[in-house]
């Protein structure tokens, strides 16, 4: 017969352990990661909250006032494989830099755009925000290149941890900055002005090798045969849907609160703990990973998404959307990382770019798609069908994850030991 006994848990042991220096002599590189992924977060926030507001202000049809995101978004695309390439030729700095360098320039015609009342120049600030976005897309893959196999969730899930800086800043300094200078948001990113160039000077000291190709290393193979792995393809498809689904949902539910009048702090506010959300768990979702598994964690991250369903479907008070967000937010941490922690096993070093380049082109793919189809399907399903909708995907990739799952009795002393307690035969 077992029985349980119990141990105490200790996470600040394990990441005391993996911060040190005697056995992860990368972690500057690591802190410095977190720090340009927390400023980057930061200007995305910002950029997200204000651009439709901008662009609505901005452009000559109010159809058009979601254009720069969108544009935003198809930049970070388009920007994915040349980084990746520029990255395996030149090492992750100087494109990581580069990127920064941009995003600069960026933000500050974006303030000339605001100043000068012009949409196409707004656009077109957008586009360079955008590949910014895109470069740093790479700060959790670069993590993991900084140290062992056995370390890579958990460098993973510490870089994400620099969202929760932005999850405070980025609405702050909305709120602040907003009407500093007259016009709307003109501040506001001026302001980002600063969060980018700090970026960019961390960016400068991270010292990340450029990857050296052995002459005895393994061929890259064929993209179809990679892709014939299950495994890869369940990475794919959980960055995919749990991108899409938060993307989808969370653009969608400023629109369905000012539907119900809700004032614009409730709705800064649903946002902002939203944002929490998704990164928070990042403090304790590598190690969730290497207890339960990558794909035990995304299991748990899409069951939390259906949650986030069922909130949304019980009503419309803010009660019901901050329940709602919030749920999404860790469902999408859960998944992001167990996916992103999948895929790290599912390639040689030869195939690194292309596989982590495809990775997050399909993920820009959905998340632009979603980006236009928001307010569409806003007006024509209404809040409760666009749930309903949100769903389906999430129920498909759920039925796709319980193969991983091995026998329930497995995931559940998994979740135990994870929890901190151990499991073990009576004497």
């Amino acid at each position: 017969m077992e029985t349980c006994h119990l141990r105490q848990a200790t996470p600040t042991r394990q990441w005391a352990r993996l911060l040190s220096p005697r056995n992860f002599a990368m972690n500057a590189n690591v802190t410095l990661l977190a720090l340009c992924q927390g400023l980057l977060m930061t200007s995305i926030g910002l950029t997200l909250s204000t651009s439709a507001l901008v662009g609505n202000a901005l452009a000559p049809q109010a159809g058009l006032a979601t254009l720069p995101l969108a544009g935003q978004y198809l930049a970070t695309l388009l920007a994915l494989f040349p980084a990746a390439r520029l990255m395996a030729r030149y090492g992750r700095r100087p494109v990581f830099v580069g990127g920064a360098l941009l995003g600069l320039l960026g933000v500050g015609l974006a303030g000339l755009a605001i100043w000068l009342g012009s949409f196409a120049l707004f656009a077109v600030a957008a586009l360079l925000i955008g590949v910014h976005n895109g470069t740093g897309q790479y700060f959790r893959f670069a993590a993991a290149d900084a140290v062992t196999p056995a370390q890579r969730s958990q460098a993973i899930s510490l870089v994400l941890t620099g969202g929760i800086l932005a999850a405070f800043a980025g609405p702050a300094l909305a709120r602040w900055t907003r009407d500093s200078l007259g016009q709307p948001f003109l501040a506001s990113f001026l302001a980002l002005l600063a969060v980018t160039a700090l970026g960019a000077w961390l960016a400068s000291r991270l010292h990340i090798a450029a990857p050296a190709v052995a002459h005895h290393a393994e061929a890259p193979r064929p993209l179809a045969l990679l892709l014939r792995q299950p495994r890869l393809l369940l990475a794919l498809a959980g960055g995919v849907v749990g991108y899409a689904i938060m993307n989808l949902l969370m653009a969608a539910t400023p629109l369905a609160m000012a539907s119900q009048h809700c004032d614009f702090a409730s709705t800064a506010g649903v946002i902002q703990w939203h944002l929490v959300a998704m990164f928070a768990p990042s403090l304790f979702a590598g190690r969730l990973v290497q207890r339960l598994g990558a794909p035990g964690v995304m299991g748990l991250g899409a069951l939390l998404n259906l949650g986030a369903v069922a909130a949304g479907l019980s009503g419309m008070a803010v009660a019901h959307f901050q329940t709602a967000l919030v749920l999404l937010g860790v469902g999408w941490n859960f998944l992001y990382v167990g996916a992103t922690s999948l895929l790290t096993e599912c390639y040689r070093p030869a195939e690194q770019a292309r596989i982590q380049a495809l990775n997050d082109s399909l993920i820009f793919i959905a998340v632009t798609l979603s980006t236009l189809a928001v307010a569409p399907l806003l007006q024509h399903l209404g809040w409760a069908r666009l749930n309903l909708l949100a769903a389906l995907p999430v129920l498909c990739l759920l039925l796709a994850l319980l193969p991983a799952f091995a026998l329930p009795r497995r995931l559940l002393r998994r979740l135990g030991g994870a929890l901190g307690f151990r499991y073990g035969s009576a004497g």
